[in-house]
C-alpha cells in the first residue's frame, strides 16, 4: 500500500470516528434534556416553536395559545380519552410497541398500493412525546430512529405520570392551541380540571388532525368517533 493510499485510509477512520463521537455528544445532550425534563416544565417545544415559525410567515404577530397545568389540574376524563384513543397499552408498554408498527406499516403499504390516502400511526404517547419535544414533523429513517432512542430514554428516566403529565401538556389541539388547558379554553370555554367525558372524548378524537378539526368541529366522523373513544375510556388505565 502506497503512503498516499495510507494517508487516505487514515483520514477516513478519523472522519468517521469524529463522527461517531459527534453523535455520542449530541445523544448525550439529548439525554440531559430528558433528565431536565423530568424536573421541570417546558416553556415550549420544538413542535410549538416550528409551528410558530409557520404562523408568522403569513402572519408576524401570530401567537400559540398555550398554558401549562399539572397533572392534578387535568381532567381524568381527558386522561382516560387520549390514551383510550392513542395508546391503550401506555402503562404497560417500555415506550414502543412493535407489533402496532409492523401492523400500521402493512396497513400503510396495502393503502398505497391501492392508491389510497389515509395513513395509520403505530407511535405510542411516548414516541409522540419524543417527536413533539425534539424533533421535526418530517418523515425519514433518521428522524424516526432519533425518535425511538429518546422514546428510550423518556421511558428511562421519567415515571408514565410525567410522560402523560408532558404530553397533555404540549399535544396540538387546534392551528394555534397546545395543551389540554388552552383547549379546553379554546372550544368549551372551561378549565381542563373540569372536561366531560364527551368533551374529552371529542379532543382525543381531534388529534390526529387538529388544525383541521380546529375548521371543522361538527363532522359526522369527529363525533362518531369521540362517541366510540367514549365507550372504551373505562377499559383504559391511566397513571395515579
Amino acid at each position: 500500500m502506497t503512503a498516499r493510499k495510507i494517508n487516505k485510509a487514515k483520514l477516513i477512520v478519523a472522519t468517521l470516528l469524529l463522527g461517531f463521537a459527534a453523535l455520542l455528544l449530541y445523544q448525550f445532550g439529548l439525554l440531559v434534556m430528558v433528565i431536565w425534563l423530568s424536573m421541570r416544565n417546558p416553556g415550549s417545544s420544538a413542535f410549538m416553536n416550528a409551528t410558530l415559525n409557520q404562523l408568522r410567515a403569513s402572519d408576524p404577530r401570530a401567537e400559540l395559545e398555550y398554558r401549562w397545568v399539572p397533572y392534578e389540574g387535568i381532567s381524568k376524563n381527558l386522561k382516560r380519552a387520549v390514551v383510550a384513543s392513542e395508546d391503550a397499552n401506555f402503562t404497560d408498554h417500555e415506550g414502543v410497541e412493535w407489533d402496532a408498527i409492523r401492523k400500521a406499516w402493512e396497513y400503510n403499504r396495502k393503502q398505497a398500493d391501492r392508491g389510497g390516502s389515509k395513513r395509520r400511526g403505530g407511535s405510542t404517547i411516548t414516541q409522540q412525546l419524543a417527536k413533539n419535544l425534539f424533533l421535526s414533523s418530517s418523515r425519514s429513517y433518521w428522524r424516526k430512529g432519533q425518535e425511538l432512542v429518546l422514546t428510550y430514554m423518556i421511558e428511562f428516566v421519567m415515571s408514565k405520570e410525567r410522560i402523560l403529565e408532558l404530553y397533555l401538556n404540549v399535544a396540538q389541539w387546534g392551528t394555534n392551541v397546545f395543551g389540554a388547558q388552552a383547549a379546553a379554553r379554546h372550544y368549551y370555554k372551561t378549565d381542563a380540571a373540569r372536561l366531560s367525558q364527551y368533551q374529552a372524548a371529542t379532543l382525543a378524537a381531534m388529534l390526529p388532525n387538529p388544525a383541521y378539526y380546529d375548521a371543522h368541529r361538527g363532522t359526522r366522523y369527529l363525533r362518531s368517533r369521540a362517541a366510540t373513544i367514549q365507550k372504551r375510556m373505562h377499559m383504559v388505565e391511566i397513571p395515579k
